[in-house]
């Protein structure tokens, strides 16, 4: 039975990784510090026989026992009210972080994949995306502990794959989107649901023109999955192409939340980008991989998840308390 650890497990992303390679019949180790994860994302992992959980920060030294054949680094805070409340957190889980994993993939023999994401890209200058665009970013804005956070994380990967000789692949990840997200988290969509679901107007940032492509986490997965068992070791972009504004989207969470909010406006953060739309060419090409599930199903089934949670869930503001956390 291969052995894999997967960082971040308790997170959005993780945790169906974590579903995913225990279906497979691997051996499942998640390690999370749980600042943003949520153990309710995997407490129906733990009775299995192929999944342990280990509760750690990977910005310490990671110890795991035996052998092991893969890495998933996926640990990392990925929404805006997050990397914004927890900054040097953020930089130092890409930095600090990722120095530990690779050190633990060279001594085990380990072949790595890190979620990488299309932040690096920045508020970018060329569209859509594709992997040998350099990007446009601010390193000095408040975004920018997350960005180049992520840039450097590439980077130290690179860097430990030419010079070592390591299993490295790294996966561009755009935006995702599913069960288990956050409903506070800052990010478009449990933003926009949890607005209507609460019967509060659905606040766009700028004008609304700005875009986004949103992939249902299922066709994330897989091609996640399918890189990491790839011979290819460059950055690969994994989202799904279909662009949309964010004002259009707004509407269309109206209709199909069935509710009658009206869009308010409010001013565009610092360094928003204005467009994000993946070239997915590569995937294609190599991983043989394209998103399967439209936008309609992917809501209607991320709208179900939502309005079952409990009330309490719905009206909470914040995620957690990260005030003994911030100065570290």
């Amino acid at each position: 039975m291969d052995r894999i650890l997967i960082t971040g497990a308790a997170g959005f992303i993780g945790s169906h990784l974590c579903d995913r390679f225990a279906n497979e019949g691997f051996y499942v180790i998640g390690m999370d510090n749980l600042i943003t994860g949520d153990m309710r994302n995997i407490d129906h992992l733990l009775p299995r026989d192929n999944f342990e959980f280990h509760h750690h920060d990977v910005t310490k030294f990671v110890h795991i026992s035996g052998e092991l054949d893969y890495i998933l680094h996926f640990a990392s805070p990925a929404s805006p009210i997050d990397y914004l409340k927890i900054p040097i957190q953020t930089l130092k889980v890409s930095s600090l972080g990722i120095h530990n994993l690779l050190g633990l993939a060279k001594d085990k023999k380990a072949r790595l994949l890190i979620a990488s994401t299309s932040e690096v890209y920045g508020d970018p200058l060329v569209h859509p995306q594709s992997e040998d665009y350099y990007g446009n970013v601010n390193t000095i804005s408040p975004r920018g502990v997350y960005d180049e956070a992520k840039r450097f994380q590439e980077s130290m990967t690179m860097a430990y794959h030419r010079f070592h000789g390591m299993e490295t692949r790294i996966a561009r990840i755009f935006n995702t989107y599913g069960p288990r997200m956050r409903l506070n988290d800052g990010r478009v969509i449990p933003a926009f649901i949890g607005q209507a679901l609460r019967g509060e107007d659905l606040t766009v940032f700028g004008d609304g023109s700005q875009t986004r492509s949103f992939c249902y986490i299922e066709d994330q997965v897989e091609g996640l999955y399918r890189l990491l068992f790839s011979d290819y070791t460059d950055p690969v972009n994994i989202g799904n192409p279909e662009e949309i504004s964010i004002r259009d989207f707004a509407g269309e969470v109206i209709k199909l939340t069935g509710t009658d909010q009206k869009i308010i406006y409010k001013p565009l953060p610092q360094d928003d980008p204005m467009q994000r739309q993946p070239d997915i060419a590569k995937a294609r090409e190599i991983l043989g991989w394209e998103p399967k599930v439209n936008r309609s199903e992917g809501m209607r089934k991320t709208y179900e998840y939502f309005k079952n949670l409990p009330p309490e869930e719905l009206n909470k503001k914040e995620h957690k308390d990260f005030s003994s956390h911030i100065k570290r």
